[in-house]
């Protein structure tokens, strides 16, 4: 089931497909532009229609939810690890004065509003709220929101012990308009953050601008670089890539023959068991292939070419020529899976080639760095030559003798 072609034959696998998001663009429209002229009536309107709605109220109940122990414990344990992790990312405040006068620095200012995005179709993810919450919280974002079409259990246990208090029960490209121009009961935030289906990505493609949002995101995807390693893990993580959606893509890159066929044996003998192997079935059959490269070398171009959202790497000194992915995954004992929970480092990552563009989502995307500039009067002295006349060369006179002014009026007085 697992195809196992040379690289020269493999590059429909290793070019990047487009999003196709035209034609969704088309459906969700008309959706953007109701919940922008009608608000909650139209947000109500389309939550019946698509989320089977069934009340008036789009607000969820933050009361505690009932879930088992071992779940509470896995949020505790996950939740510091994110935490201690996007505190590291957040950028610090600097302020340096140079010898000729200048003061620079910068200072750091958090959003005031966020949403998070959390699906909760075929697999609700109380983990997606985790990773979009925690570092917006780290950031010292005060107004958290959180939109989801059907918040199981698990989701809504994972937002109260986040102490998020907006919770919204819409989901689709209603959600993300909501969130965007706010409404009566849902207010308008700063930046989107969160994975979501094709019409999600579509609605927040085409109102990016009227808010900030992390990226456009495609189908799931890791890329594995290997040529010595147990197969078994190999196909287990292939697997939990392939189950997410049967659009979703897991490529081998190595240089083994051998281990490219013990690894599509593996992963046959795993489908045999896997109660998603429906899904994972489709993924591996359609979107996934081990690729035979001549050399690790040419396997790290072939990553980089495709720019994947997961990359597991084997062999740590490769990692030095990676250029592009959303999150590295370095030996035998970092399943893709760890990141996904509970290692820190975020799951909300950069698919469809655009980890050539940036990184996964942090703190930092949270945050406003704002540059912060002083002059003494002998910094804007040994300065002002270099502005005038780069001011003069662009025809602007008034910023020259702004500078001008400030050494002596006479200088452009004619005095």
């Amino acid at each position: 089931m697992l195809r196992i072609l040379p690289l020269a034959d493999a590059q429909s696998f290793i070019t990047r497909k487009a999003v196709r998001l035209a034609e969704a663009e088309q459906v969700v429209a008309p959706i953007l532009d109701a919940v922008h002229k009608r608000g909650d009536e139209a947000v109500l309107e389309y939550a019946r229609k698509f989320d089977h709605l069934d009340n008036d109220s789009l607000t969820v109940s933050t009361a505690q939810p009932v879930v088992s122990p071992e779940f509470r414990s896995a949020l505790q344990t996950a939740a510091a690890n994110i935490r201690e992790y996007a505190e590291l990312q957040l950028p610090r405040e600097i302020r340096v004065e140079f010898p000729d006068g200048r003061r620079l620095g910068c200072i750091v200012r958090p959003l005031e509003s966020m949403g998070a995005y959390i699906p909760a179709g075929r697999y609700p993810l109380p983990s997606t709220l985790l990773m979009t919450v925690i570092p917006a919280q780290a950031a010292g974002v005060r107004t958290i929101c959180v939109a989801s079409p059907h918040p199981s259990p698990e989701i809504l246990a994972a937002a109260n012990f986040l102490g998020v208090e907006k919770i919204f029960r819409v989901g689709g490209a209603q959600a993300i308009a909501a969130l965007a121009f706010g409404t009566a009961t849902i207010p308008k935030v700063d930046r989107i953050v969160g994975p979501g289906n094709i019409y999600v990505a579509a609605a927040k493609k085409l109102l990016a601008g009227e808010v900030g949002i992390d990226f456009v995101a495609g189908p799931t995807e890791i890329v594995i670089i290997a040529d010595d390693a147990d197969p078994r893990y190999l196909a287990a993580d292939m697997l939990a890539q392939a189950e997410h959606d049967v659009e979703a893509s897991s490529i081998l890159l190595t240089t083994s023959r051998t281990l490219a066929e013990r690894v599509a044996l593996e992963v046959a003998r795993q489908l045999e068991s896997l109660p998603t192997s429906a899904v994972a079935c489709e993924a591996i059959r359609n979107n996934s292939a081990a690729i035979l490269c001549p050399s690790l070398d040419a396997a790290v171009e072939a990553s980089n070419r495709l720019a994947p959202e997961h990359l597991a790497l084997y062999d740590e000194s490769l990692l030095p020529k990676i250029q592009h992915t959303g999150s590295i995954f370095v030996g035998p004992n970092s399943p893709e899976a760890a990141g996904d929970y509970a290692t820190g480092p975020n799951h909300v990552l950069p698919t469809s080639g655009a980890a050539r563009m940036r990184g996964g989502l942090s703190s930092a995307d949270f945050v406003k760095i704002i540059s912060v500039q002083e002059l003494t009067s002998n910094g804007l002295r040994l300065l002002a030559p270099a502005i005038t006349t780069l001011a003069r060369a662009e025809g602007l006179e008034a910023h020259a003798r702004s500078v001008e002014f400030r050494l002596g009026a006479e200088v452009w007085l004619g005095k």
